[in-house]
């Protein structure tokens, strides 16, 4: 027999068998936890990255959609301030908040039912209805605001 192969003889209980291969054990161990935090990380990174994404296009669309909002209603610009062109705006940003958190759905949610309720009557000189419809936008903005300030 050669001097660097010694016969062993074999382990027999639980303990000498964890024991002469606690290196490979521990070395397991570690590549197991590291690859679950990897992928876990990976995860959340790409979560964040998507509602970040929502989010700022949110925060774009109502700028463009309060343009409208006040072009129809202060400036009376039928071209420019189309509220029909208002609806895909609102339709956008309700799309773009189901990839947030709960809040900016449910936001998104209302402000689709106040522009339902007052875009026919923006071309008046009641206030009611901007007032209603920048009040929605307002909360929506303040709740994607907060959510952007949330990520981690």
């Amino acid at each position: 027999m050669r001097w660097w192969i010694r016969a062993r003889a074999p382990i027999k209980n639980l303990g000498g068998q964890v024991r002469s291969n606690a290196i490979a054990l521990i070395s397991l161990l570690l590549a197991l936890t590291s690859v679950s935090y990897g992928t876990w990380r990976d995860e959340r990174t790409e979560r964040n990255r998507n509602i970040r994404s929502a989010t700022f296009q949110i925060l774009t669309k109502l700028a463009d959609f309060e343009r409208i909002v006040f072009l129809a209603h202060y400036d009376r610009d039928r071209a420019n301030g189309n509220p029909r062109i208002g609806w895909t705006d609102v339709i956008v940003i309700h799309d773009l908040s189901t990839v947030a958190p709960a809040p900016l759905e449910s936001k998104a949610s209302k402000l689709t039912e106040v522009w339902r309720i007052n875009w026919e009557r923006l071309d008046s000189e009641d206030e009611s209805s901007v007032e209603h419809i920048e009040s929605a936008v307002e909360d929506l903005r303040l709740a994607t605001l907060t959510t952007l300030r949330s990520l981690r």
